[in-house]
């Protein structure tokens, strides 16, 4: 019911050595259609990750532009733009993630970091595989159906030991709406918690009647993917 990044990531990965050449990676930029290498030692263990963005230092660099960058970041960046290897050009010390981890872990990281794609490592910090942001946003590709099915077996009746007649669940191009009265209020807010957390949920609406005093509260809970 939820992936994990093992379930989405890409396992052909196109990585480079350190002592790749640069002229070699722009090559490749254009032969492999991917946007960033992995660099690995002889041990396959991952030591940085050269982008498009750090091989465009070089040509942005040699414009000259006097406001391009200022102070250390000037004096940093432009020995980066010097640089003539993988080694001297990558980002050192990438933000990575482990194959059992959660889809959200990821994209929390890609969006804390600002960054496109995490490496994935084992427990031993050897590359596993990689994953992007389009790897990270296909869990909301799923059939309304297969997120309701998820919802009422894994949820309600495996999880919540909930009989699914008494509640509502409905899901509209990912937009779950949940109705209907459960045995109390703490059990309707865990269920709602619950359902935010399901692969291919949008958004919940939670319309469930809490007591006989209180209307449906029609809240929009957000989406925690």
């Amino acid at each position: 019911m939820n992936a994990t990044i093992k379930d989405i990531m890409s396992t052909r990965v196109v990585t480079v050595r350190g002592d790749t050449p640069f002229k070699e990676m722009a090559a490749m930029l254009g032969r492999t259609r991917v946007s960033a290498f992995p660099v690995t030692d002889e041990a396959g263990k991952i030591i940085g990750i050269v982008s498009e963005g750090d091989m465009l230092i070089k040509e942005a660099d040699q414009a000259g532009h006097p406001g391009l960058f200022t102070g250390l970041r000037r004096s940093r960046e432009h020995e980066r733009a010097a640089g003539v290897t993988a080694a001297d050009v990558m980002t050192r010390a990438p933000v990575t993630i482990g194959p059992d981890e959660s889809v959200e872990r990821a994209a929390f990281l890609m969006y804390d970091h600002g960054i496109k794609r995490l490496p994935v490592v084992d427990g031993a910090g050897h590359l596993a595989g990689i994953v992007s942001r389009a790897d990270v946003l296909s869990v909301f590709d799923r059939p309304d159906e297969e997120i309701r099915r998820d919802i009422i077996q894994e949820l309600l009746l495996r999880s919540f030991l909930v009989d699914p007649q008494h509640l509502g669940v409905t899901v509209d191009n990912g937009v779950v709406t949940l109705s209907g009265r459960p045995e109390s209020e703490h059990l309707g807010r865990q269920i709602a918690e619950a359902v935010q957390h399901v692969d291919g949920v949008v958004a919940v609406h939670d319309q469930l009647a809490y007591s006989a005093q209180r209307p449906p509260s029609g809240q929009v809970l957000p989406v925690a993917q």
